[in-house]
């Protein structure tokens, strides 16, 4: 049993009302002023000796009596005060002795404990053994917890378990010249008839708690998620998994397992085919001829040469041999792109590219763009990735114009550079109507008459000009959360293993840096305000 604190008891006499003090045991919490003080206020003494009752306190050893105040009070009964804590977790007690004296207070019974917790608001979780306890040992000072809380059993969130990759940031692998190994991809996600491809543990609610005023306590509120599907998946009956009907290609989209049949091109796009839109994977085996197109839900993998064609993929696209687009041809896929080489196209991927070289395209990507092999090369065009550009060699030794530009998604940037335009389209038409304006309100100043028809346009250009500001207030809210995000970014890296030819421009967070003089194994960094070139080693 822990150590008894401190306390004090009253003692009336005919002369007056007395305070004694007993000093608490080794390892017990000595008196409170404040306690003592609130105690004789609860029991409207008012005026009473602070001085005596505070030198009392700082000297006492064992036991020591004060004289409070020659007013005779009643007689004082035990006393509980009860509190309960903020949350309603449970109903802390604490006791008072009864006075002595001419005549002892009375002492509280068990039913007396019950009915002050219940004149506190206590309605569940009253421990009637704590109050026996109380009622053997009669401590006093001392907080006892009389009542407790049936507290919640908080549940779990409903929780789905995928058995399939549905990471699609891990790299292909490469060869040791650091070409992609097209035999390796480790890409395509394939399932079997029968496969298993998802499992739902179910949420559990949890259970509902009473405190001890006798409300509810609610458990905390848990998220449902139930299995979602495309064709050619089996729900069990019980909706807790999910089974591939066919043998296929396995995917996770907008979090709905799809499973998909691949349409296969024997040989060439061309005239014999025309263009292919198709909900699954495609693989073609020959060529894209030019002024052809090739859409797919899931991935597109071409054997042969891309032309100046259109490629659009949900998924990845694989290009084996890689694209020459003659200017003409587009290749967009919403995850990433593989391509042994990438020549006069314009590229959009919306996770890594990895290719061989590039030359003369513009290419973007939301994640890496890696340029090795043997080539390894960059060389005219416009590069963006919103991460890093890596590559053995930028530009060339005839200072062909290229940018390298990392930090922003290219697709944040262009809509940034988008307000940009339109910011000065507006500001120009603001000119243009101001200028309308101002000369027909010279006119009036100078007592011209103004027709009916003037005075109409000239509130017809005052409402287009009221219209505008609108409209230019709202594309700057929009250009500055843009600029703010541009500018804040300087995570970006663009790292050339071997040279850095004059003529390529390296942008980093709208940070420009232009290379003048050839640059060997470097890395460029975002350094505050600057372009910081590292040695890459």
């Amino acid at each position: 049993m822990s150590a008894m604190n401190a306390y004090f008891q009253l003692v009336i006499r005919e002369n007056g009302t007395y305070i004694k003090l007993f000093a608490a045991e080794a390892g017990g919490y000595p008196l409170i002023y404040d306690e003592i003080s609130n105690y004789l206020i609860d029991r409207k003494i008012y005026e009473f000796d602070k001085i005596a009752l505070g030198r009392a306190m700082a000297t006492l050893k064992n036991v020591a009596e004060v004289k409070l105040t020659p007013v005779v009070i009643l007689s004082q009964d035990e006393y509980v005060k009860v509190e309960i804590d903020a949350d309603r977790l449970y109903a802390k007690c604490r006791f008072y002795p009864p006075s002595i004296g001419n005549i002892n207070g009375n002492l509280l019974t068990k039913e007396d404990i019950i009915s002050a917790l219940g004149r506190a608001g206590v309605k569940y979780g009253v421990d009637e053994a704590r109050i026996n306890h109380f009622l053997k040992t009669r401590r006093y000072c001392t907080d006892y917890i009389l009542a407790k809380a049936t507290p919640p059993v908080h549940g779990r969130d409903a929780e789905i378990t995928y058995h399939f990759n549905t990471d699609l940031t891990s790299k292909p692998m490469t060869n040791e010249d650091g070409s992609v190994d097209f035999h390796k991809l480790n890409i395509i996600t394939n399932c079997k008839k029968g496969d298993l491809l998802a499992t739902l543990r179910p949420l559990d609610p949890g259970k509902p708690g009473i405190d001890v005023r006798g409300n509810v306590l609610r458990p905390k509120k848990v998220n449902n998620k139930v299995l979602r599907h495309g064709n050619k998946v089996k729900m069990s009956e019980d909706g807790l998994q999910l089974f591939s009907e066919v043998d296929g290609h396995v995917s996770l989209t907008d979090g709905r397992v799809f499973v998909s049949d691949t349409y296969e091109v024997p040989a060439d796009v061309d005239p014999s085919t025309g263009d292919i839109d198709y909900e699954g994977n495609v693989i073609v085996r020959g060529n894209v001829i030019t002024g052809f197109s090739v859409k797919a839900k899931g991935d597109i993998e071409v054997y042969g040469v891309v032309e100046g064609a259109y490629l659009e993929a949900g998924g990845q696209i694989i290009l084996r041999r890689g694209v020459q687009g003659m200017n003409k041809g587009l290749i967009k896929a919403k995850s990433n792109i593989v391509s042994r080489f990438i020549e006069n196209a314009e590229v959009i991927s919306g996770g890594y590219i990895n290719t061989d070289s590039i030359m003369h395209s513009k290419v973007s990507a939301k994640g890496d763009i890696v340029v090795s092999g043997r080539r390894g090369l960059i060389t005219g065009g416009v590069i963006r990735s919103a991460t890093m550009i890596s590559l053995k060699s930028a530009g060339s030794h005839m200072g062909t114009n290229t940018v390298l530009e990392v930090g922003v998604d290219p697709k944040i940037l262009d809509e940034f550079r988008e307000i940009e335009k339109q910011v000065d389209v507006l500001k120009a038409e603001k000119d243009k109507i101001a200028q309308a304006l101002a000369i027909m309100r010279k006119k009036i100043s100078k007592g011209a008459n103004i027709s009916h028809e003037t005075l109409a346009n000239l509130k017809q250009i005052t409402q287009a000009s009221i219209q505008l500001d609108v409209q230019i207030n709202e594309a700057y809210a929009k250009y500055n959360t843009f600029k703010v995000e541009v500018d804040s970014n300087i995570e970006g890296m663009i790292k050339i293993e071997d040279k850095a030819y004059p003529g390529t421009k390296i942008i980093i967070s709208n940070v420009v840096y232009y290379v003048k003089n050839i640059i060997h194994h470097s890395k460029f960094v975002r350094d505050r305000a600057d372009i910081k070139v590292e040695p890459l080693y």
